[in-house]
């Protein structure tokens, strides 16, 4: 694949970094990953790992220093608020060795929504900016997240972290995006059919294959699903998979 320049390009990929003490102790139920994995997805980068850590400096660089260094993208999420715990901006600029500071640019955003004697030492530290940081618009509170290399930080609330994600995905290396899909096996259980899956996604490398039970009212069900870059693989996988279930059906019948 190649990138806006024509430059080839490997995969994409990216982490996702949930800072917070309310997400570990389930205070808060995270809303975010999901969104996140979903719309890398759809860009084509392929979320790789999520790692939540709490509100601690040296937990917080040391990840994102092991992530910056592993993944194309890295995205935290949560801890650039106006309290004293929130630290993310502060620890992403000790992970870089920059200092940090109230930056003008983020201060301007800021004073769309508030009055100049409004921004109290408290507000204006969610202006405090890394040096050599491009800022991430928001444009539901003002309070902007940034960009610093590889490393995209936005805010914890939903509303506003989805506003700055959407801001922030067109300025990325985009890959081929990822198909799926679905080959219903309900009536069919994983023990039957998990020799003959393993077998074919070993004639298919190149793609992620997955079975999910699940249990409901009618008792359980099983879905297989095929994702991959390639839709004509991902087509014959489907078809491979489909012809399975339906011989083991007949047995079965």
């Amino acid at each position: 694949m190649t990138d806006g320049a024509g430059e080839v390009v490997t995969a994409v990929t990216a982490a996702l970094l949930v800072v917070g003490d309310e997400i570990l102790s389930g205070r808060t139920k995270d809303k975010n990953i999901g969104h996140v994995a979903e719309n890398l997805t759809l860009a084509g980068i392929d979320l790789r790992e999520v790692r939540i850590v709490p509100d601690v400096e040296e937990e917080i660089v040391a990840a994102v220093n092991a992530l910056r260094a592993r993944y194309t993208y890295v995205f935290t999420t949560g801890g650039i608020g106006p309290t004293h715990d929130d630290i993310t901006a502060d620890c992403v600029a000790k992970a870089f060795g920059v200092p940090i500071a109230v930056d003008e640019r983020a201060v301007a955003m800021m004073l769309e929504r508030h009055k100049r004697e409004d921004l109290n030492e408290a507000r204006l530290r969610m202006a405090r900016i890394p040096k050599g940081a491009s800022l991430v618009d928001n444009p539901i509170s003002r309070a902007p997240g940034f960009r610093l290399e590889n490393v995209v930080v936005m805010a914890g609330v939903p509303a506003i972290m989805q506003a700055m994600l959407d801001n922030v995905l067109p300025t990325l290396t985009k890959g081929i995006p990822v198909t799926s899909q679905t080959i219903d096996a309900s009536g069919v259980p994983e023990g039957l059919y998990a020799a003959g899956l393993q077998t074919i996604a070993a004639r298919h490398p190149s793609l992620s294959i997955g079975s999910y039970p699940s249990f409901g009212p009618s008792g359980f069900t099983n879905q297989i699903v095929v994702r991959g870059r390639d839709l004509d693989a991902v087509a014959r996988a489907r078809a491979e998979i489909g012809a399975h279930i339906e011989e083991l059906r007949a047995r079965k019948a």
